[in-house]
């Protein structure tokens, strides 16, 4: 005959029970995690959301800051697309983001490929992000003392190489370039880290098969490298681009916009517009037009760049 022994009740594995046999509810942590994200919250609320809506009003509106706003409509927005003074700054805008991300994409990427080959010293990142800790309005006050025609280090040294001075921030043909030098010096540093964080994250097993399979140095770079740190990159090149079209502070402390509109970035038009001649709607009209140029050349990348799927997948 066989005796059946009935088995106590017991929780399903890894959920907790009382002495009395009654599963205990988990500590419910929502208003812990609440408490602790309202401060960003009400930061990006404050200085982030309620100027954006404010901004997008305002873009609508004829307002001097003296007086209240009247609404006009789209009246700021065909004066925009009427006003050659604008594209002109968009144009030095984007020869700018061109200068800037091509050389700084590529010399970010030379110093993080060699820092990951090399050396993982901890000591030589910080050397390579201290150019960032430097604020832009330092860094470029620094380089137009160093490149000063008359008194400029730099200058002194083309004159023992037997090349005569250049107007390095007064020359036409040298400002935005001149610029967007100084901004690669300063900012190449962290965009390396940001690739050398991707390149850790890549496995050793797919550079030892390439290995097997006889690839180069070269091939295994294109053919391996790149393709598995293409998300990195898309990060990488869309917050660059972003900063990029935002440039202000360089060119506000080196040319102020000269010589002769020559460095006139959209940032600089759109302060001259708001802060100095009190044209606030049409400033804010610009930016809102500025905040859409950008959404379309992020969606550009993102779609390019396939920066939401991995090859390691």
């Amino acid at each position: 005959m066989t005796v059946l022994t009935q088995q106590p009740d017991r929780p399903p594995s890894g959920r907790p029970s009382s002495p009395d046999g009654k599963r205990r509810r988990r500590p419910d942590d929502t208003r812990t995690a609440l408490f602790f994200i309202a401060p960003a919250a009400l930061g990006l609320a404050v200085f982030l959301a309620w100027p954006l809506i404010r901004g997008i009003w305002l873009s609508f509106t004829n307002y001097n800051l003296l007086t209240d706003p009247e609404f006009i409509g789209l009246a700021n927005y065909r004066r925009l697309i009427a006003d050659p003074i604008f594209w002109d700054s968009m144009l030095t805008t984007v020869w700018y983001v061109v200068l800037n991300i091509g050389i700084q994409t590529a010399a970010a990427l030379t110093i993080a490929l060699l820092m990951y080959r090399l050396t993982q010293s901890t000591l030589l990142r910080g050397l390579v992000l201290t150019p960032y800790l430097v604020s832009n309005v330092v860094a470029g006050l620094v380089w137009v003392w160093i490149l000063d025609t008359q008194f400029g280090v730099g200058n002194q040294i083309l004159g023992w190489l037997g090349i005569d001075p250049i107007g390095f921030f007064t020359d036409s043909a040298w400002a935005i370039p001149t610029i967007a030098l100084v901004n690669v010096w300063r900012h190449m540093g962290y965009t390396a880290l940001l690739i050398f964080a991707g390149l850790q994250t890549l496995p050793a097993s797919v550079y030892e098969a390439a290995r097997l399979d006889g690839s180069g140095e070269i091939r295994t770079f294109f053919s391996v490298t790149m393709p598995l740190l293409r998300p990195i990159m898309a990060l990488v090149l869309i917050m660059t681009v972003i900063g990029s079209f935002q440039v202000f502070d360089t060119v506000a402390v080196t040319t102020n916009g000269g010589p002769a509109n020559a460095t006139n970035v959209l940032q600089l038009y759109i302060y001259d517009l708001a802060f100095d001649r009190f044209q606030f709607g049409y400033a804010s009209a610009m930016s809102v037009g500025l905040l859409i140029v950008l959404g379309i050349i992020t969606v550009i990348q993102y779609r390019m760049t396939r920066a939401d799927s991995s090859d390691l997948a």
